[in-house]
């Protein structure tokens, strides 16, 4: 209409001239009086007689085309308005069909409802028209937890369940990058390859050396909360957000960004990120090959893609002679003759555990594994690793070679500190990991726990342990803390090694084979292997049953001591690690629920005139 207006305006100056021409035609007569007066003549409303016989209807047609010019320009106007309008409503149906969460039929009623044709109106009741709103994507995210533990393993376990003990009504935020719930990692070295069952790889269930089964999970999945239900559910829980990573910290704001773009705020958080496995350049710069058939061993997928190397190739050489790669090899070792397979361990020490043991036990060690079943190469430093006619070619330093099919290599753990540099955190130069003070904090509303953390121990200094029972008490330290206990870390965790079911030590402290040692030893019983001291505690990991235990005052006896062995029998014994004629570590040797002792011998941090007669303290030489 406002183009019908608009032509209307601009021709409809002109009909008065037409009605005036047609006028003055037949008053011919008076024209020069019109003019001459220079006012209208009375003779204009006789103007109306145009329309009248044939003779005098010039005017009719120059009226009759304004009008129709007037028509057609608002009829294009109707045209192209209409025109528009359904053309941004199929726009509108197109945008509503393509939002998530909106099936197809809801367009489709919405085209239903609109009419085909203004000639035969169909108009829906009110009440069924209804705008189509969009339904908001749910995040599996929560937006915010009061406690943030960022890893899946132990520490965050250990913490979650401190948190909860000591704040019935805590909502416990668990983000790991792995795909399953929290479980313990020492059974993945240890029980399970001992199991009989074939589907152990998919139960993940194993007995114990006590004969009890149980899972490598810490609880079922029933056990915890959807992530999206945390924040309503009623008092509280434990949640775990598997398959997410967190990238970045922003300190100030209390807020985590993960891999995903989502962002958790969080009033304390803490960061038990663990460690990634260390691999050798050697093996990193060789080609492709070679690094796909190389396993670096530490959660659950590692443990069953070896499980099914070990039955598929035909040999396995592990590289480290550390707690891991000694495991291992006394694991795979025992399925040399089931399953003709050939294992071979090397590195770079004179023999197993090297760096922890005192040479002779060492040696007595590496022989121990030599009787499982593994080809053992000590003081083997890997120059050269390639891939040649379908085998592995390991070149040493000193000339020998060894061809294999796969390799393990287990040469230590570097700890997870990638979120140090966005959340501002300080890393130890001389100890890796973040750095921590005694009650395991990083700074305000964050701390450290497990793998990662470096803490500063009030007996030994400052430190930095790769074990699951440090992780079981450092979590649970820092659990209690983020809930205000404000406790140092005082208690010395213990760690533990089995190579098989009837040769295995737990240690405390610092245990470097570079300190001073004194060894008492004495002739080993049925009952001094792993298995009898599992059957005894009713646990297979045994430090959920030593972390707990605090021995009383020790006093050292001054009776005569039974005639030392000949060397070459280590059946059980004491290896006490001095430091400025302190005992700073202990090792039990086929010695087990003994830590206790050995804890507060280290708390004490006394001199002893003789170390004899404290290892009567630990009955060793009891049948």
């Amino acid at each position: 209409m406002l183009a019908c207006k608009a032509v209307w305006s601009r021709l409809a100056p002109l009909a008065p001239l037409a009605r005036a021409s047609s006028t003055l035609c037949r008053q011919g007569g008076k024209r020069a009086a019109v003019f001459r007066h220079e006012r209208r003549p009375p003779l204009v409303q006789q103007a109306h007689m145009s329309s009248g016989p044939t003779g005098g209807g010039g005017e009719n047609a120059i009226y009759f085309v304004l009008v129709g010019a007037a028509c057609l320009g608002g009829a294009v106007y109707v045209y192209r308005t209409v025109s528009g309008d359904k053309a941004r409503y199929e726009e509108r149906v197109a945008q509503l069909a393509s939002r998530p969460g909106k099936s197809a039929a809801q367009p489709e009623a919405a085209a239903e409802a609109a009419p085909e044709s203004p000639k035969a109106p169909e108009p829906a009741p009110a009440s069924t028209v209804a705008p189509v709103e969009p339904t908001p994507a749910v995040s599996e995210v929560p937006a915010h937890a009061p406690y943030l533990l960022i890893g899946g393993g132990t520490a965050s376990f250990a913490a979650a369940r401190s948190i909860r003990a000591r704040d019935p009504g805590a909502r416990v935020l668990i983000v790991t990058d792995e795909a399953d719930l929290p479980y313990m990692r020492p059974p993945l070295s240890k029980e399970l390859w001992f199991s009989d069952d074939p589907a152990v790889t998919e139960t993940l269930r194993f007995k114990q050396w006590n004969g009890k089964e149980r899972s490598i999970y810490f609880q079922p999945s029933s056990f915890y909360v959807s992530p999206m239900e945390l924040e309503s559910v009623e008092n509280g829980g434990v949640a775990v957000l598997t398959g997410k990573k967190v990238v970045h910290m922003d300190v100030r704001g209390n807020k985590v960004k993960l891999s995903d773009g989502a962002e958790i705020s969080y009033d304390k958080c803490l960061i038990a990120t663990g460690g990634i496995p260390r691999n050798l350049q050697v093996i990193e710069r060789a080609s492709e090959e070679v690094m796909k058939r190389t396993t670096l061993f530490r959660k659950i997928e590692d443990f069953k893609a070896l499980e099914k190397v070990s039955r598929e190739l035909k040999s396995i050489t592990i590289i480290g002679g550390g707690f891991l790669g000694s495991e291992l090899a006394c694991a795979l070792g025992r399925r040399t003759a089931d399953l003709g397979l050939e294992v071979v361990q090397m590195f770079p020490e004179k023999g197993n555990m090297g760096k922890v043991l005192p040479e002779y036990l060492s040696n007595w060690t590496t022989e121990k594994v030599r009787k499982e079943g593994v080809k053992v190469l000590a003081e083997a430093v890997v120059k050269n690793v390639s891939y040649k006619e379908g085998k592995l070619e390991i070149k040493l330093k000193d000339g020998r070679t060894v061809k294999t099919d796969h390799i393990v290599a287990a040469v230590g753990l570097e700890p997870s500190v990638e979120l140090a540099k966005s959340a501002g955190l300080e890393i130890d130069s001389d100890f890796g990991g973040f750095r921590v003070n005694a009650e395991l904090q990083a700074r305000s509303n964050i701390w450290v726990a497990g793998d990662a953390a470096c803490f500063y121990d009030i007996k030994l200094g400052r430190r930095r342990v790769e074990h699951h029972d440090h992780a079981v008490v450092s979590g649970r330290l820092a659990g209690e803390n983020m809930t205000g206990a404000r406790k140092p870390y005082w208690h010395q965790s213990m760690f533990w090694s089995d190579l098989g079911p009837d040769v295995g030590y737990e240690a405390i402290g610092i245990v470097d084979s570079s300190l001073p040692t004194v060894g008492v030893f004495a002739k080993a019983t049925a009952k001094d292997t792993p298995k009898a001291a599992t059957e005894q505690s009713g646990t297979g990991i045994r430090s959920e049953s030593e972390t707990e235990a605090v021995a009383g005052p020790i006093a050292v006896g001054t009776t005569p001591a039974p005639p030392p062995l000949q060397k070459e029998d280590y059946g059980k014994g004491v290896i006490f690690y001095l430091r400025d004629k302190v005992v700073v570590g202990i090792v039990l040797w086929n010695v087990f629920n003994r830590m206790p002792i050995a804890r507060k011998i280290i708390k004490d941090g006394e001199e002893h005139a003789d170390l004899n007669e404290v290892a009567k303290l630990f009955n060793i030489h009891e049948d």
